[in-house]
């Protein structure tokens, strides 16, 4: 294959706001970082748009709706069977008001809108319900009945969804196929080091787990996470397009180490651009609900450390979607310097985990 010239920088939000965590915390134990987003998805477009930097943001498909009319004829007909209840939102809607006007929770028609209008940035899916594709009970065809609603809601807005983000990053693959079914070309996966494997369930649950990723942030303890774009693995279709680092919110008791966590994104960002690697960051905009100021601070540090990189190696940001283009132009270009004996079955050619 061609050498690739530049390495890639992408970014994805996990777009969710309550829908994400209502199984954890309801809104009171989180309100502040919940009803804040109002504000950061406006600061962040223009943050992006300062930067030149264009944002994939993986929208949970229950915050589409204008209304509870609207969301409940949204509802996809094959809810998940979760053995464990407390995983559906379903069992919420009766508590939730009746639209973004009175429940900036649940609803996020208009912060959606606005990213739309910005023309830049790509909508994936972070599928309709924060659907658990690895938790007991639930099964494939509710999957798909999931991510045809998801797919549906987008729709109605203009939105071809190209892209998914699985919650909590339980990417089970025996799905994979279900997606490209349905048109999407590309996936967030998991770090390649084995204190980010997610199918692990009792592995995942490790406090000393949790510890390990927590000082990886800060420290680098599981290596740059940077990948070869020529390796990207696709499977069925689908490519993936794996994280590299969680950027993780500032902490008022961790403040002394923000300065780490921020070189620690820097660096491995460095490595991909002298590399012609992609280097892939995420977060959740509510993550960015408390302590803005410091967060955005932050963020700002990581976006003009990109400009650097992209004035001195040509270090391009893309969407995940724009990504999966690239990737297969590449495999066009190879494809015109091979003889006509000798071409390879497209399926086979990257990487397969």
């Amino acid at each position: 294959m061609r050498e690739v010239s530049n390495g890639y920088f992408v970014i994805s939000l996990d777009f969710e706001l309550h829908w994400g965590i209502f199984d954890k915390r309801c809104v009171a134990e989180y309100k502040e970082n919940l009803e804040n987003v109002k504000l950061v998805i406006p600061k962040l477009l223009e943050l992006a748009e300062k930067h030149d930097i264009k944002l994939t943001f993986a929208t949970v498909g229950l915050l589409f709706a204008k209304n509870k009319a609207e969301l409940l004829n949204n509802n996809p007909k094959l809810l998940p069977s979760y053995s464990k209840p407390r995983f559906s939102p379903y069992n919420q809607l009766d508590t939730i008001g009746n639209s973004e006007l009175d429940d900036e929770f649940h609803y996020a028609s208009s912060l959606i809108d606005s990213i739309i209008e910005t023309n830049k940035h790509e909508i994936g899916t972070h599928t309709y319900s924060h659907y658990y594709c690895l938790e007991d009970g639930q099964t494939i065809d509710q999957f798909e009945a999931d991510l045809i609603a998801a797919i549906a809601c987008a729709a109605k807005k203009g939105i071809s969804i190209k892209s998914i983000v699985f919650p909590r990053n339980q990417v089970n693959k025996a799905y994979l196929e279900v997606c490209s079914k349905h048109g999407i070309t590309s996936f967030r996966g998991i770090e390649k080091h084995r204190i980010y494997n997610t199918e692990d369930r009792n592995l995942n649950k490790k406090q000393s787990i949790r510890a390990l990723r927590l000082i990886d942030s800060y420290v680098n303890i599981t290596g740059y996470n940077t990948y070869p774009i020529n390796n990207l693995n696709t499977i069925k279709g689908i490519t993936n397009i794996p994280s590299s680092s969680f950027l993780r919110p500032y902490s008022k008791s961790l403040s002394a180490l923000e300065p780490l966590k921020i070189a620690r994104v820097k660096k491995a960002m460095t490595h991909a651009a002298k590399h012609n690697e992609l280097f892939h960051l995420w977060w959740h905009p509510h993550n960015f609900g408390k302590h803005m100021d410091e967060n955005f601070k932050g963020l700002e540090a990581i976006l003009k450390h990109y400009k650097h990189l992209n004035n001195k190696f040509r270090f391009k940001n893309v969407t995940m979607e724009e990504l999966v283009s690239l990737v297969y132009i590449l495999f066009e270009i190879y494809l015109c310097f091979q003889p006509p004996n000798n071409l390879p079955n497209p399926s086979l050619f990257w990487c397969k985990s």
